[in-house]
């Protein structure tokens, strides 16, 4: 069984079918799982219950019906499942932080989310619940020579300057230069969304470049995980990879002041495989190995 292939399918099908009453065990039954299966299969998969994300993506087409002035909220309600419009406005609220209503007497809109991706990387199976799959592994110390920046991740460019940045680099080595590439989140305060990021090579280059800089990383003991395709496909998956697997393996994650290093197997292809180390204490090692 291909899982992506499956969850994705899932995920049409909750598209095709957003009108209708969609419960965990009838979706399942489409797709010929068991209810525990599948909803433990497709939280693993999308970071949330099959339940919450029916309910955001109600939601997500409420936001047409709302711009239909012979649609009334009770009636949007209705159509969408809620059950009544206090309880479609609550939800609402919730996800977007303003009533619906508002929508209706103002000259503005929310902007469509589309289908989100499903982030493809390895799972198993421990004591019957389904995590990405993951190894306990030492970095080991290595001296990076790139490009720094700094990133928000509340702002709606932050991708955008990760991906130039990244450009900038492969544009200013030798394409004789081959190997890993390495891209550094640091030094992210409490409560904070700004990182500090490098994107470079573990080779002796000198850029002629402002943000050019050197990073000695230090041995770290880390939980490795192996995802595949677009650098910021990620998202908030790995949040939710990072929570599982501290919860399953009982580990601890460390204070450090490196939040995540990710390694790219081509530096001249940063859609291709990769892997996140995250460094924690080193606790535990043979009960999850």
């Amino acid at each position: 069984m291909d899982h992506y292939e499956e969850i994705e399918r899932a995920l049409i099908y909750i598209e095709n079918n957003i009108y209708r009453p969609l419960t965990l065990e009838s979706v399942a039954n489409t797709f010929n799982m068991s209810k525990y299966y599948f909803h433990r299969l497709f939280s693993a998969m999308m970071g949330c219950s099959l339940n919450n994300y029916i309910l955001s993506r109600r939601l997500n087409e409420s936001l047409k019906l709302i711009r239909d002035d012979n649609l009334s909220l009770t009636d949007i309600a209705y159509e969408l499942n809620f059950g009544t419009q206090a309880s479609f406005t609550r939800a609402f609220k919730r996800q977007y932080g303003q009533a619906p209503s508002s929508l209706k007497v103002k000259d503005e809109s929310i902007p469509l989310v589309p289908i989100p991706p499903v982030v493809r990387r390895s799972i198993k199976n421990i004591n019957g619940d389904i995590v990405t799959d993951f190894t306990l592994t030492e970095f080991q110390t290595i001296k990076v020579n790139g490009i720094a920046f700094e990133v928000d991740l509340a702002t709606d460019d932050y991708k955008s300057r990760i991906r130039s940045h990244s450009k900038m680099l492969l544009h200013s080595i030798d394409e004789t230069i081959n190997g890993s590439c390495y891209v550094i989140y640091s030094d992210c305060q409490p409560n904070s969304t700004r990182f500090k990021v490098l994107v470079g090579i573990p080779h002796e280059i000198q850029l002629d470049n402002p943000y050019f800089y050197t990073v000695n990383i230090p041995q770290l003991f880390c939980a490795k995980f192996k995802y595949f395709g677009d650098l910021l496909d990620i998202g908030d998956i790995l949040k939710t990879d990072f929570a599982r697997f501290l919860k399953i393996s009982k580990q601890e994650s460390e204070n450090s002041h490196i939040e995540l290093i990710q390694v790219f197997d081509n530096i001249h292809n940063l859609d291709s495989t990769y892997s996140i180390y995250t460094p924690v204490k080193k606790l535990h090692i043979d009960s999850v190995l």
